[in-house]
């Protein structure tokens, strides 16, 4: 009974008709993607746009985080986000959902089958009884003559692909995020260093002032002045702790933890009798790699580019739309068992099998068809639009870290002279007000410009570590 329920279901006409059925579907319609031609500057816009042409192939960017920071501290602190950050972990989760996608609109491209068993039995009055089990199946094929499931395919793996660059995106921002803000918690705590510095020196400053005072030496006045410094000194180091608090409870947020102490590494710098030394020298130009290059490297870019491969496929689909849609179905079955009304026994049917194939061609939709034709050419026009504003955008981005990163090196590098030329000026003023040659405003004005000086450097160097870390995210570094 088995073998010839085979027989029937698995004829020789059904597999050549899902034959056929494969071989019909190999018309696409809707246009091929090809990437936009897109000119890119022979240079990085910058302050030395000389040295970024020629055959170079090395970039900043190709450095992984781990030898673009130094610092262990810092180090562990990104390894700690990218394990726990709640938006990698999003990330995550969008790429799976997205892979998830694909196959749904992939399925669309193969048979339908289903598989329907039944079992019935039973005792009537008249002394009949019976036991049948029952056993159908359907098989339901969209022919995809036009490529509609095709296209549909086509785009969500695009998709697929952009949510996966997203998830870079997400990767390189966190990791640039985290630096920034663990540069400004070093800078802030050599702020603070400077100020409290300042305050110890103040106060010996201001005993020295009133011993004079008391040997008739000084006047009133210069005690005066003198504790102005000094109050201004220390009302900077709430503020300032302020600051380290609120800047660690924001790095604690993208560690994925609750706001708290944060361990740090390395100072920006240490101050010397002989000037500042600085823990890391910074590079005054560091390699940019080909402009060219840089389409590639940024996930964003790749990004706005699937978009638009999305779109494209899109447009397809909706001119398949317009063409017939024809399904072919197939149901097959039988049953096992039989049915005894009184001494004599019935077998049940042994099976049957029917095909049929079915044809929908649109004819009046209201104007559905040509409007979905409409909308998703537009989407394909707004992608293109995007993409080119996302490339714009990115090379305004090494731009602006490139030129940000030369001057503000110039910068630390001439307030560091400053800092040594208002020293000098600090010390000579003392030693003429010590002689009575010079009033002690000449010494509080020199030791004001000084402490701002101090702060004003320390917030060069940080400024010179954010541009670094803004250079290496705009070349699209940081997250491999």
């Amino acid at each position: 009974m088995r073998n010839r329920f085979r027989n029937r279901f698995g004829t020789r006409s059904t597999w050549i008709l899902l034959l056929s059925a494969f071989m019909l579907s190999g018309c696409l319609v809707g246009p091929n993607y090809h990437r936009p031609s897109v000119q890119t500057p022979p240079a990085f816009h910058g302050p030395d746009p000389s040295q970024q042409t020629g055959p170079q192939a090395a970039s900043f960017a190709d450095l992984p985080w781990w030898q673009v920071f130094h610092d262990p501290q810092l180090q562990e602190l990104i390894r700690t986000a990218l394990k726990q950050n709640y938006d990698v972990q999003l990330a995550v989760e969008r790429v799976t959902a997205s892979r998830a996608q694909l196959g749904i609109a992939r399925s669309n491209q193969f048979p339908q089958v289903s598989l329907n068993p039944s079992f019935s039995g039973g005792k009537a009055d008249e002394n009949l009884k019976s036991n049948i089990f029952s056993l159908a199946g359907d098989v339901v094929f969209q022919l995809d003559l036009f490529g509609r499931y095709r296209r549909a395919t086509e785009a969500a793996r695009a998709q697929l692909l952009g949510t996966k660059d997203a998830q870079q995106t997400v990767t390189l921002t966190l990791v640039s995020d985290v630096a920034s803000d663990y540069f400004l918690l070093r800078d802030l705590d050599l702020q603070l260093q400077i100020t409290k510095n300042t305050v110890r020196t103040q106060e010996d400053s201001l005993k020295l002032t009133q011993l004079r005072l008391q040997h008739g030496v000084a006047r009133t006045l210069d005690v005066l002045q003198a504790r102005q410094v000094l109050d201004t000194a220390n009302a900077q180091i709430p503020d300032l702790e302020r600051q380290i608090g609120q800047t660690e409870d924001a790095i604690n947020i993208l560690l994925g933890k609750y706001p708290g102490d944060v361990s740090r590494g390395q100072a920006l710098g240490i101050e010397t009798p002989s000037g500042w030394t600085w823990n890391e020298t910074l590079l005054p130009q560091l390699p940019t790699g080909l402009p060219s290059e840089l389409l590639e490297r940024r996930p964003d870019i790749r990004e706005a580019e699937q978009s638009l491969v999305a779109a494209n496929a899109n447009i397809g689909v909706a001119k398949a739309m317009f063409f017939p849609q024809i399904s072919l179905l197939g149901s097959g079955g039988a049953a096992f068992g039989h049915s005894q009304f009184g001494a004599d026994t019935i077998a049940a049917p042994l099976g049957i099998l029917s095909y049929s194939a079915g044809l929908s061609q649109p004819i009046f939709e209201g104007g559905a068809l040509r409007n979905n034709l409409r909308y998703a050419k537009s989407q394909e026009r707004q992608a293109l639009i995007g993409y080119q504003q996302t490339i714009r955008q990115a090379f305004g981005d090494v731009s602006d870290a490139l030129i940000g990163y030369d001057k503000y090196h110039s910068v630390r590098e001439r307030q560091e002279q400053s800092v040594k030329d208002l020293e000098e000026s600090v010390k000579v003023s003392l030693m003429l007000y010590k002689g009575g040659t010079a009033t002690y405003l000449s010494v509080l004005d020199s030791q004001r410009s000084l402490f701002t000086a101090e702060l004003t450097l320390a917030q060069a160097r940080n400024n010179e570590y954010q541009s670094l870390v803004q250079l290496y995210k705009a070349l699209g570094g940081g997250w491999k």
